[in-house]
């Protein structure tokens, strides 16, 4: 069933980029709220080399995976295929945030760079078959709703802690 790879080979960078969403896991050091989030669409999510993948990290509702990586670093990506051939594929390692100075092209507010320590590949049997229609675009007509200044008061005011109270962006 499930099975270790040693390192993110060009067949399963193939297999990733072929999905369509992906969710990120971080917990706090302090036993406060875990936290998943799905993000999407996957041309945000890059493959740097077998053991380095980043993500566009785009202004959202909160910011618990910025506050927990801040906090202690461990980030886990999965994947799972929603079409074809079950698989699940995890991606745990230590995470690094690089914040921009400005909200970037489409909302970007930083970058998770994460350093893979472990990758995992399990059946995925359990993944109901759907078919996918469309990415949703609500989030692209916010983002032109707003000035630059729109998002960064947005961030200030929406994406400076956690909802346990960790600092996140701006402060």
């Amino acid at each position: 069933m499930g099975k270790l790879l040693e390192r993110i080979d060009d067949p399963l960078t193939e297999w990733i980029s072929r999905q369509h969403v992906y969710f990120v896991g971080t917990a706090p050091s302090s036993g406060g709220h875990v936290n998943v989030s799905p993000k999407g669409p996957i041309g945000t999510f890059r493959v740097i080399d077998d053991h380095t993948v980043e993500y566009d990290d785009r202004v959202g509702s909160g910011a618990e995976t910025a506050a927990h990586l801040r906090d202690n670093g461990r980030i886990c990506v999965m994947f799972c295929a929603f079409d074809g051939p079950p698989r699940i594929v995890r991606l745990h390692g230590r995470g690094e945030l690089i914040t921009l100075p400005d909200p970037g092209p489409g909302g970007q507010r930083s970058v998770i760079r994460i350093h893979v320590d472990r990758v995992s590949d399990s059946c995925g049997f359990g993944v109901p078959l759907m078919e996918y229609t469309a990415d949703r675009t609500q989030f692209e007509r916010w983002v032109e709703s707003k000035t630059d200044e729109g998002l960064r008061e947005y961030i200030a005011e929406k994406n400076g802690r956690s909802i346990d109270g960790l600092p996140a962006f701006g402060t």
